[in-house]
């Protein structure tokens, strides 16, 4: 059996599904979802009804381009990678969000993998296999997926309302870890539909990890360096952090600590396409300008708790740990 999956390029491991594919399903919601709230949110600050239009576009394909970054991902064959996009797209009218497609998409690829080059009619048994397929997971499963997400990002919210000062200790740590390791914390955050308070909270441990890794990384790699880990990824860094963990722990401890500021102080807000994001491409701040208005307090709470104190607390951490030892130069440096 091993070697019959093998040779249909079907595995079931973390690192195909886990990070291959969920990163490439992440490429399809910031493809969609995510540039579309961006050019939404400029067309209204300019004025420019056309631009709002063509960011309303965009996140309506959500579902299409969730379906082709799931099946490209799985490497499944050309004819499957575009039904896939009808698969997503069934998926998410029902109300099976991200999960819902990403599962829908996935069994229906694997499933025309396997059927691929068997018959002398392939181009019709390989697409038929998985749009058929596909269409029952999202019709008959991809909905109480869906819910079941729903579910538990509003428990994650009521748990916030009633124990704010830990729930954002604990929110913001984690959606910070999950970004910069090899999965996606943009499609954990959308995917359990995460708003309010608890999505601020994410905002802001995506933020330290971001911002703490630039700011704390800039005598090694420079103004560069800065741009790709501060507006790009603090994924960049990982393989700095497997080989010395303790790295990670000053943008850790830095979410920790101003979480339950931006909390209780500043009552940081964000919408699920922003809470995941932190600072790149500035999304975390465009989704926080969206929930919280553009007010004056809000732009110096989003100056002070996603960049400023991000760097100051990060930097501060790290010179302690250089002083002791735990972090050494060179350990930050980026390597090509």
């Amino acid at each position: 059996m091993r070697e019959f999956l093998a040779r249909k390029n079907i595995s079931f491991s973390l690192q195909r599904y886990g990070i291959e594919t969920m990163n490439y399903m992440t490429l399809g919601l910031f493809g969609s979802l995510v540039i579309g709230l961006i050019l939404k949110t400029i067309g209204g600050w300019l004025d420019w009804v056309w631009l709002m239009e063509v960011g309303t576009l965009a996140q309506a394909g959500l579902g299409a381009a969730i379906g082709v970054g799931v099946a490209y991902g799985l490497q499944a064959p050309s004819m499957v990678i575009f039904s896939s996009a009808i698969i997503g797209s069934l998926a998410i009218q029902v109300g099976g969000g991200p999960v819902g497609a990403f599962v829908a998409v996935a069994i229906s690829s694997e499933l025309s993998k396997l059927v691929s080059k068997t018959t002398p009619i392939d181009i019709i048994v390989t697409p038929a296999t998985a749009l058929t397929s596909g269409v029952l997971v999202a019709q008959f499963v991809a909905p109480y997926l869906g819910e079941l997400m729903r579910a538990t990002g509003q428990t994650i919210e009521w748990a916030m309302t009633l124990q704010p000062f830990f729930m954002s200790i604990v929110i913001a740590v984690v959606m910070g870890m999950v970004l910069t390791g090899p999965t996606s914390s943009a499609a954990v955050a959308i995917s359990l539909n995460l708003s309010g308070l608890a999505a601020g909270a994410a905002t802001i441990g995506c933020c330290a990890q971001m911002i703490g890794f630039a700011a704390m990384s800039y005598k090694e790699n420079g103004a560069s360096g800065v741009l790709g880990v501060g507006l790009g990824t603090s994924m960049l860094q990982l393989p700095n952090i497997i080989r010395n963990p303790w790295i990670w722990l000053p943008p850790t401890l830095t979410a920790a600590i101003l979480a339950p500021i931006g909390t209780l102080v500043f009552a940081m807000q964000n919408i699920p396409t922003g809470a995941g994001m932190g600072t790149s491409g500035l999304v975390g701040q465009v989704g926080t300008l969206a929930a919280m208005g553009q007010s004056s307090q809000v732009w110096i709470a989003i100056g002070l708790l996603h960049f400023l104190l991000p760097a100051v607390l990060a930097l501060s951490i790290s010179w302690w740990m250089q002083k002791r030892g735990f972090i050494k130069s060179g350990d930050l440096l980026l390597r090509a």
